[in-house]
């Protein structure tokens, strides 16, 4: 009997969701791919929900050649507010083999979101931040914030301070109370936002704040901002960038809420002005000139999504992990 797997949170971790040398590993491997036409993704389908523009389901396909051998879907629910004990963003990840198009299983995987995007983060930062640095600022106190904390402290242990800051300051308290503690990495938090950046070489902003609120003044030479929210950044701030880096541009651009492609809608951006993507950052090494100022706007690619969930049900079905039920 031919059978799909089902990986709850709880066995996408057991099998292993939250190796970060893995992630960036799977990021790497899948931009190759994607380079190659190995690997690919159409434009997503977008589906409101009511009234409110913040409530609405997403349908994201993609596929992922290679050792990954997957196509797939990521469906995910996204709600204003949480309602009851359910969290605000629901999303499950469905996967097909590429090759025979069998059904491989599924994946809860709003943790996989966070950690593709986080890992993301960590390649990005590592090709446009090539000499070592002192300190981050984290703009944010929810999961997103709380996975590229992780990150950070996993994959850059060395770094002296990460300056944390949000707008609810007991949510930070929270953050801050569930991190590891670290002997070298100190977590310094602030009730300012200036304060906060002040010190910043890279401003990481993963918050869900509903209107654009980091201004020009977070611009300076050699530091760069990455925005993983979808609209923290102003225009002018954008604008003021030396070099303005993407993971890419694609037809997204033309829908996205993301600041930079509202940016180009409003015919504030010429597409001719990014710099680099993350092709070009991770595989062909591109670096910025010292001293410049920079941005980096991740859209979130779902072809990531894809590569991710068709590893970890591999090495579930491998290890017996998850629930095995009938596929017809």
């Amino acid at each position: 009997m031919n059978t799909i797997r089902h990986l709850s949170r709880a066995d996408a971790i057991e099998a292993g969701a939250l190796d970060w040398t893995e992630a960036v590993k799977d990021v790497q491997a899948t931009i190759r791919l994607l380079r190659d036409g190995k690997a690919g993704m159409v434009a997503e389908s977008v589906m409101p929900l009511g009234a409110d523009p913040r409530n609405k389901a997403y349908g994201l396909p993609a596929f992922v050649g290679g050792v990954y051998d997957a196509a797939g879907l990521k469906w995910t629910v996204h709600r204003a507010e949480p309602v009851d004990d359910l969290p605000s963003i629901s999303s499950t990840t469905f996967i097909n083999g590429l090759t025979d198009g069998a059904p491989l299983g599924t994946v809860e995987s709003a943790l996989l979101t966070r950690m593709r995007t986080a890992a993301v983060s960590a390649a990005a930062i590592r090709g446009l931040m090539p000499s070592a640095f002192k300190a981050v600022s984290i703009l944010g106190a929810g999961a997103q914030a709380q996975t590229h904390l992780d990150m950070l402290r996993s994959l850059f242990p060395d770094l002296g301070e990460i300056h944390l800051w949000n707008r609810t300051r007991a949510h930070l308290d929270t953050l801050i109370k569930q991190a590891i503690p670290s002997a070298i990495t100190r977590l310094i938090p602030h009730d300012h936002l200036h304060d906060a950046l002040e010190n910043a070489d890279v401003i990481l902003c993963c918050t869900s704040a509903p209107e654009p609120f980091l201004e020009a003044s977070a611009v300076g030479a050699g530091r760069l901002i990455m925005q993983i929210g979808f609209n923290e950044v102003k225009f002018e701030t954008i604008a003021a960038t030396d070099l303005v880096t993407v993971d890419l541009w694609g037809d997204f651009a033309d829908r996205s809420a993301k600041s930079l492609f509202q940016m180009y809608r409003a015919g504030q951006f010429a597409p001719s002005r990014v710099a680099a993507d993350l092709p070009a950052i991770v595989l062909d090494g591109w670096q910025p000139p010292t001293g410049a100022s920079l941005y980096f706007s991740s859209f979130g690619l779902n072809v990531f999504d894809i590569a991710f969930a068709a590893r970890l049900l591999r090495r579930a079905n491998e290890l017996g992990i998850g629930t095995a039920m009938p596929a017809i």
